[in-house]
Protein backbone atom coordinates (compact mmCIF):
# COMPACT_ATOMS: atom_id res chain seq x y z
CA UNK A 1 0.00 0.00 0.00
CA UNK A 2 1.62 3.39 -1.55
CA UNK A 3 2.54 5.50 1.87
CA UNK A 4 1.53 8.45 -0.84
CA UNK A 5 -1.84 7.92 -1.56
CA UNK A 6 -2.06 11.60 -2.58
CA UNK A 7 0.87 11.42 -4.83
CA UNK A 8 -0.90 8.96 -6.49
CA UNK A 9 -3.20 10.87 -7.90
CA UNK A 10 -0.64 12.35 -10.62
CA UNK A 11 -1.24 16.02 -9.54
CA UNK A 12 0.14 18.10 -11.95
CA UNK A 13 1.39 21.90 -12.02
CA UNK A 14 3.40 22.75 -8.79
CA UNK A 15 0.46 23.75 -6.16
CA UNK A 16 -0.76 20.70 -6.96
CA UNK A 17 2.23 18.48 -6.37
CA UNK A 18 2.85 20.95 -3.70
CA UNK A 19 -0.37 20.30 -2.27
CA UNK A 20 -0.09 16.21 -2.54
CA UNK A 21 3.31 15.88 -0.66
CA UNK A 22 1.79 18.27 2.10
CA UNK A 23 -1.33 15.72 2.28
CA UNK A 24 0.95 12.75 2.30
CA UNK A 25 3.41 14.42 4.72
CA UNK A 26 0.11 14.40 7.38
CA UNK A 27 -1.17 10.84 6.21
CA UNK A 28 1.83 9.57 7.33
CA UNK A 29 2.37 10.85 10.85
CA UNK A 30 -1.45 10.24 11.76
CA UNK A 31 -0.64 6.55 10.26
CA UNK A 32 2.12 6.10 12.43
CA UNK A 33 -0.10 7.86 15.93
CA UNK A 34 -3.35 6.01 15.04
CA UNK A 35 -2.16 1.99 15.07
CA UNK A 36 -5.17 1.16 13.86
CA UNK A 37 -4.60 2.25 10.12
CA UNK A 38 -1.30 0.62 9.12
CA UNK A 39 -3.67 -2.67 10.24
CA UNK A 40 -6.57 -1.80 7.56
CA UNK A 41 -3.81 -1.21 4.90
CA UNK A 42 -2.27 -4.45 5.51
CA UNK A 43 -5.26 -5.95 5.27
CA UNK A 44 -6.62 -3.96 2.25
CA UNK A 45 -3.83 -4.48 0.35
CA UNK A 46 -3.69 -8.63 0.79
CA UNK A 47 -7.27 -8.60 -0.45
CA UNK A 48 -6.19 -6.39 -3.56
CA UNK A 49 -7.82 -3.16 -2.73
CA UNK A 50 -7.18 0.14 -3.01
CA UNK A 51 -6.90 2.76 -0.28
CA UNK A 52 -8.82 6.24 -1.54
CA UNK A 53 -8.49 8.95 1.03
CA UNK A 54 -12.59 10.22 1.21
CA UNK A 55 -12.06 13.29 4.03
CA UNK A 56 -9.67 14.52 6.48
CA UNK A 57 -11.15 16.67 9.66
CA UNK A 58 -9.29 19.22 11.37
CA UNK A 59 -11.02 21.05 14.88
CA UNK A 60 -10.02 24.38 16.12
CA UNK A 61 -11.04 27.00 18.66
CA UNK A 62 -13.24 29.68 17.56
CA UNK A 63 -11.98 33.18 19.41
CA UNK A 64 -11.36 36.36 18.89
CA UNK A 65 -7.98 37.24 20.75
CA UNK A 66 -6.13 35.89 19.06
CA UNK A 67 -8.26 35.30 16.02
CA UNK A 68 -8.53 31.89 15.56
CA UNK A 69 -10.83 29.14 13.91
CA UNK A 70 -11.85 27.35 10.95
CA UNK A 71 -9.62 30.02 8.97
CA UNK A 72 -6.76 29.16 11.03
CA UNK A 73 -6.96 26.07 8.88
CA UNK A 74 -9.18 26.81 5.90
CA UNK A 75 -6.99 29.75 4.68
CA UNK A 76 -3.49 27.46 3.97
CA UNK A 77 -5.62 25.24 2.37
CA UNK A 78 -7.70 27.88 0.01
CA UNK A 79 -4.42 29.11 -0.86
CA UNK A 80 -3.43 26.12 -2.27
CA UNK A 81 -7.12 25.86 -4.49
CA UNK A 82 -9.70 24.46 -1.94
CA UNK A 83 -13.28 26.39 -1.94
CA UNK A 84 -16.04 26.14 0.76
CA UNK A 85 -19.03 24.25 -0.35
CA UNK A 86 -21.23 24.21 2.53
CA UNK A 87 -21.38 25.26 6.27
CA UNK A 88 -23.17 22.70 9.23
CA UNK A 89 -24.06 23.70 12.57
CA UNK A 90 -24.28 21.50 15.75
CA UNK A 91 -26.23 24.00 18.03
CA UNK A 92 -26.12 20.92 21.25
CA UNK A 93 -22.30 21.00 20.73
CA UNK A 94 -22.05 24.57 20.17
CA UNK A 95 -19.81 23.74 16.91
CA UNK A 96 -19.94 25.07 13.21
CA UNK A 97 -18.35 23.53 10.17
CA UNK A 98 -17.10 23.92 6.76
CA UNK A 99 -16.53 21.51 3.98
CA UNK A 100 -13.96 21.81 1.07
CA UNK A 101 -13.17 20.84 -1.71
CA UNK A 102 -10.42 20.78 -4.57
CA UNK A 103 -11.41 21.39 -8.37
CA UNK A 104 -8.83 18.91 -8.68
CA UNK A 105 -10.82 15.45 -9.29
CA UNK A 106 -9.57 12.93 -6.30
CA UNK A 107 -8.41 15.46 -3.94
CA UNK A 108 -9.90 14.54 -0.82
CA UNK A 109 -12.47 16.83 1.16
CA UNK A 110 -12.04 18.68 4.05
CA UNK A 111 -14.05 19.49 7.01
CA UNK A 112 -13.00 22.03 9.54
CA UNK A 113 -15.06 22.34 12.64
CA UNK A 114 -14.72 25.21 15.61
CA UNK A 115 -16.13 25.87 18.62
CA UNK A 116 -17.93 28.90 19.61
CA UNK A 117 -15.61 29.19 22.38
CA UNK A 118 -18.25 32.41 23.99
CA UNK A 119 -21.22 30.04 24.74
CA UNK A 120 -19.07 28.01 27.60
CA UNK A 121 -19.50 29.41 30.71
CA UNK A 122 -17.01 31.92 31.95
CA UNK A 123 -15.51 29.05 34.52
CA UNK A 124 -13.91 27.43 31.74
CA UNK A 125 -14.15 30.13 29.19
CA UNK A 126 -12.08 32.53 30.99
CA UNK A 127 -9.37 30.12 31.61
CA UNK A 128 -9.29 28.35 28.14
CA UNK A 129 -8.85 31.80 26.42
CA UNK A 130 -5.81 32.21 28.93
CA UNK A 131 -4.12 29.59 27.27
CA UNK A 132 -4.67 29.97 24.20
CA UNK A 133 -3.94 33.84 24.19
CA UNK A 134 -0.24 32.87 24.35
CA UNK A 135 -0.96 31.64 20.80
CA UNK A 136 1.71 31.83 18.16
CA UNK A 137 0.78 33.49 14.83
CA UNK A 138 -1.12 32.31 12.51
CA UNK A 139 0.53 31.48 9.17
CA UNK A 140 1.39 34.91 7.78
CA UNK A 141 0.25 36.86 4.54
CA UNK A 142 3.36 36.79 2.70
CA UNK A 143 3.27 32.89 3.08
CA UNK A 144 0.02 32.40 1.79
CA UNK A 145 1.01 34.48 -1.16
CA UNK A 146 3.29 32.26 -2.40
CA UNK A 147 1.32 29.46 -1.70
CA UNK A 148 -1.16 30.21 -3.83
CA UNK A 149 1.02 31.33 -6.60
CA UNK A 150 4.01 28.73 -6.60
CA UNK A 151 6.36 28.31 -8.98
CA UNK A 152 8.79 25.32 -9.96
CA UNK A 153 11.38 26.35 -7.46
CA UNK A 154 9.93 26.20 -4.54
CA UNK A 155 11.26 27.81 -1.16
CA UNK A 156 13.34 24.90 1.01
CA UNK A 157 11.41 25.55 4.17
CA UNK A 158 8.10 26.32 2.91
CA UNK A 159 6.43 22.44 3.20
CA UNK A 160 7.33 21.99 7.03
CA UNK A 161 6.15 25.57 7.57
CA UNK A 162 2.93 24.48 6.08
CA UNK A 163 3.50 21.23 8.31
CA UNK A 164 4.01 22.77 11.65
CA UNK A 165 1.54 25.27 11.17
CA UNK A 166 -0.79 22.46 11.57
CA UNK A 167 0.90 20.07 13.58
CA UNK A 168 2.22 21.67 16.95
CA UNK A 169 -0.09 22.73 18.72
CA UNK A 170 -0.42 26.85 19.17
CA UNK A 171 -0.11 27.25 22.75
CA UNK A 172 2.06 25.97 25.94
CA UNK A 173 0.74 22.57 27.86
CA UNK A 174 -2.50 23.32 29.41
CA UNK A 175 -3.24 23.18 33.22
CA UNK A 176 -4.61 19.29 33.66
CA UNK A 177 -7.36 20.69 35.99
CA UNK A 178 -9.05 22.47 32.92
CA UNK A 179 -8.91 19.95 30.23
CA UNK A 180 -10.47 17.87 33.02
CA UNK A 181 -13.14 20.43 33.76
CA UNK A 182 -13.75 21.11 30.41
CA UNK A 183 -14.22 17.19 29.17
CA UNK A 184 -17.43 17.16 31.56
CA UNK A 185 -18.84 20.25 29.21
CA UNK A 186 -16.92 19.66 26.19
CA UNK A 187 -14.96 17.13 25.00
CA UNK A 188 -14.46 18.61 21.39
CA UNK A 189 -12.77 21.83 23.57
CA UNK A 190 -10.72 19.38 25.46
CA UNK A 191 -9.56 17.70 22.63
CA UNK A 192 -8.26 20.59 20.47
CA UNK A 193 -6.63 22.15 23.96
CA UNK A 194 -4.58 18.93 24.14
CA UNK A 195 -4.05 18.23 20.72
CA UNK A 196 -4.23 21.40 18.61
CA UNK A 197 -5.11 21.76 14.94
CA UNK A 198 -3.71 18.47 13.92
CA UNK A 199 -5.50 16.11 11.70
CA UNK A 200 -8.29 14.80 13.93
CA UNK A 201 -9.23 11.53 11.21
CA UNK A 202 -8.62 10.37 7.42
CA UNK A 203 -11.25 8.89 6.25
CA UNK A 204 -11.30 5.49 3.75
CA UNK A 205 -13.76 5.61 0.51
CA UNK A 206 -15.33 2.56 0.90
CA UNK A 207 -16.75 2.67 -2.27
CA UNK A 208 -13.37 2.51 -4.07
CA UNK A 209 -11.97 -0.35 -1.83
CA UNK A 210 -13.44 -3.03 -4.36
CA UNK A 211 -11.70 -6.37 -3.09
CA UNK A 212 -12.94 -9.09 -0.67
CA UNK A 213 -14.27 -8.24 2.52
CA UNK A 214 -14.10 -5.21 1.81
CA UNK A 215 -16.98 -4.52 -0.64
CA UNK A 216 -19.50 -2.51 1.40
CA UNK A 217 -19.41 -0.92 4.61
CA UNK A 218 -21.27 -3.42 6.61
CA UNK A 219 -18.76 -6.36 4.86
CA UNK A 220 -15.59 -4.07 6.11
CA UNK A 221 -16.87 -3.57 9.43
CA UNK A 222 -17.04 -7.05 10.00
CA UNK A 223 -13.23 -7.62 8.48
CA UNK A 224 -12.08 -5.05 10.42
CA UNK A 225 -13.83 -6.08 13.43
CA UNK A 226 -12.67 -10.37 12.92
CA UNK A 227 -9.03 -8.45 12.78
CA UNK A 228 -9.24 -6.72 16.18
CA UNK A 229 -9.42 -3.42 15.34
CA UNK A 230 -12.36 -1.69 17.91
CA UNK A 231 -15.11 -0.25 15.84
CA UNK A 232 -18.00 1.93 16.42
CA UNK A 233 -20.79 -0.16 17.56
CA UNK A 234 -23.21 1.51 15.29
CA UNK A 235 -23.36 2.65 11.48
CA UNK A 236 -24.49 6.45 10.93
CA UNK A 237 -26.96 6.01 8.62
CA UNK A 238 -28.97 3.58 6.76
CA UNK A 239 -28.45 1.26 3.81
CA UNK A 240 -28.80 3.38 0.54
CA UNK A 241 -28.98 6.16 2.60
CA UNK A 242 -26.38 9.50 0.36
CA UNK A 243 -24.09 8.72 3.28
CA UNK A 244 -23.05 5.69 5.70
CA UNK A 245 -20.25 6.33 8.10
CA UNK A 246 -18.68 4.69 11.26
CA UNK A 247 -15.19 4.75 12.55
CA UNK A 248 -12.56 2.54 14.65
CA UNK A 249 -12.48 3.31 18.26
CA UNK A 250 -9.84 6.59 18.72
CA UNK A 251 -6.33 5.53 19.29
CA UNK A 252 -4.99 7.40 22.22
CA UNK A 253 -1.58 9.53 22.79
CA UNK A 254 0.08 11.14 25.77
CA UNK A 255 -0.18 14.61 25.80
CA UNK A 256 2.01 17.32 27.85
CA UNK A 257 -0.59 19.38 30.46
CA UNK A 258 0.77 21.71 33.36
CA UNK A 259 0.36 20.02 37.39
CA UNK A 260 1.37 21.70 40.29
CA UNK A 261 3.84 24.52 37.81
CA UNK A 262 5.71 21.65 36.24
CA UNK A 263 4.91 19.77 32.57
CA UNK A 264 3.64 16.07 32.75
CA UNK A 265 2.30 13.71 30.44
CA UNK A 266 -1.49 12.67 30.42
CA UNK A 267 -3.32 9.35 28.15
CA UNK A 268 -6.15 11.32 26.18
CA UNK A 269 -8.06 10.12 23.33
CA UNK A 270 -6.50 11.22 19.92
CA UNK A 271 -7.64 10.34 16.58
CA UNK A 272 -9.95 7.22 14.97
CA UNK A 273 -10.12 5.97 11.61
CA UNK A 274 -12.92 6.69 9.43
CA UNK A 275 -15.07 4.77 6.71
CA UNK A 276 -17.57 6.76 4.54
CA UNK A 277 -19.95 4.88 1.75
CA UNK A 278 -21.61 7.33 -0.75
CA UNK A 279 -24.22 6.79 -3.01
CA UNK A 280 -25.48 8.65 -6.07
CA UNK A 281 -28.23 11.30 -5.89
CA UNK A 282 -30.49 13.19 -8.45
CA UNK A 283 -28.46 16.75 -8.96
CA UNK A 284 -31.81 19.07 -8.39
CA UNK A 285 -30.07 21.70 -11.10
CA UNK A 286 -28.97 19.10 -13.72
CA UNK A 287 -30.97 15.86 -13.28
CA UNK A 288 -28.17 13.86 -13.42
CA UNK A 289 -26.95 11.08 -11.40
CA UNK A 290 -24.01 11.57 -8.97
CA UNK A 291 -22.25 10.48 -5.32
CA UNK A 292 -23.42 12.45 -2.80
CA UNK A 293 -20.59 14.81 -1.97
CA UNK A 294 -21.48 16.55 1.15
CA UNK A 295 -21.78 15.44 5.04
CA UNK A 296 -24.91 14.95 7.03
CA UNK A 297 -25.09 16.63 10.49
CA UNK A 298 -26.67 14.55 13.03
CA UNK A 299 -24.26 11.60 11.98
CA UNK A 300 -21.14 13.84 12.17
CA UNK A 301 -22.44 14.39 15.36
CA UNK A 302 -22.05 11.02 16.58
CA UNK A 303 -18.97 10.66 14.69
CA UNK A 304 -17.58 13.91 16.83
CA UNK A 305 -18.24 11.57 20.50
CA UNK A 306 -15.52 8.96 19.05
CA UNK A 307 -13.17 11.08 21.01
CA UNK A 308 -14.52 11.01 24.38
CA UNK A 309 -12.71 10.29 26.97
Amino acid sequence: MSATPHADLCPTGTGDRFLAELLDRLWQTYCRRVRFVPVYLDLLTRAGGRFINDHIAFRTLATQQPFSGIASISRLFEALGYEPRCGYRFPDKHLSAIHFEHPQPGFPRLFISELQTWKLGPDLREPLCDVVAESRPLISDDILAQLSDLKMQVPPDLLQMCIDAIEVRPWSPPPRDLVVALNQTSQYAAWVLVHGNRVNHFTAFVNAQQAPGFRDLGETVATLTAAGIPMKQEIEGRPGSPLRQTATSADLAQVEVLEAGKITTLEWPYAYFELAERTEVTDPLTGSRQLFSGFLGPQATQLFEQTRR
